[in-house]
């Protein structure tokens, strides 16, 4: 497999505001939660559709669990840890936010109902075969295999000091990497980190909001790359040669400044 070298700090120019420019521990998960998850969305409805068949036809193809899966910049969402719940024998929810992980963790135990709704759409049709295999509540399946792991995603996916990557079997990473900078620099980084944290053909699923300009949460003002389909296929094919990107949405649907989203899927390149 291909490692690809992060850009640097070095290579960002302008006046965009940065990652390192925020205090992401003033991120309010709750007030996210409501805005965007309290009611189950078609947009959400569409991208688990495909992430289900996604997942799903791998593991057909490719019957067992693998060894681990990630969901990078997880913030306060359950569902793309649950698109990996029946395929992994443990999966991890990385996130940098305190505020964030503290909720993550409060959710170990017994997960809020407002999740019930995005596990029934997993379970439907011939890709949620796997999912309809846990039942209709597959909590104690959540409580053995997901952790929490504080850590920023432009840490992930470069060698150790022993010359080693950790890598992850299969992943996600929804609306994190443009949704964390105003840098296209640093959107390439992060998401170069995320590819590279991946083995060999592990199947993943990453989302991004098209054309962000930005996103209030809790009173607060976070930075977005402005960045579209053209630009997400061609930071992916570097990484992974089958994938085609989705546009899913409408503009503003959700709340205002972005065009829409960008679903992609596919597999790390061996």
């Amino acid at each position: 497999m291909r490692y690809i070298e992060p850009m640097t700090s070095g290579s960002l120019t302008g006046a965009d505001k940065l990652n390192a420019d925020v205090d992401w521990d003033k991120f309010d998960p709750q007030e996210y939660i409501s805005r965007n998850y309290l009611a189950l969305h078609p947009d959400d409805k569409l991208i688990l559709s495909v992430v289900r068949d996604h997942f799903g036809d791998h593991f057909r193809r490719k019957p067992g669990r693998v060894r681990s899966g990630i969901d990078v910049g997880a913030g306060p969402n359950l569902y793309p840890a649950l698109t990996m719940l029946p395929w992994c024998e443990a999966v991890t929810q990385y996130e940098w936010s305190a505020a964030n992980v503290a909720h993550l963790r409060s959710q170990l135990p017994d997960y809020d109902p407002t999740w019930d709704p995005f596990w029934g759409v997993l379970r439907e049709g011939e890709g949620g075969e796997g999912y309809a295999a846990l039942g209709p509540d597959p909590r104690a399946r959540y409580r053995q295999t997901v952790t929490v792991r504080p850590g920023n995603l432009y840490g992930l996916g470069r060698p150790g000091p022993d010359g080693e990557t950790e890598r992850w079997a299969m992943g996600t990473m929804f609306f994190v990497a443009e949704s964390i900078t105003e840098s296209r620099d640093e959107f390439a980084d992060g998401v170069a980190c995320f590819m590279n944290a991946l083995e060999p053909g592990a199947p993943f699923a990453t989302a991004f909001m098209e054309n962000s300009r930005g996103y209030p949460v809790g009173g607060e003002e976070f930075p977005a790359s402005y960045v579209g389909a053209v630009e997400i296929r061609d930071l992916l094919k570097g990484f992974a040669g089958d994938v085609d990107p989705m546009h899913i949405g409408k503009p503003d649907d959700l709340r205002d400044g972005y065009t829409g989203m960008i679903l992609a899927c596919g597999h790390r390149n061996d």
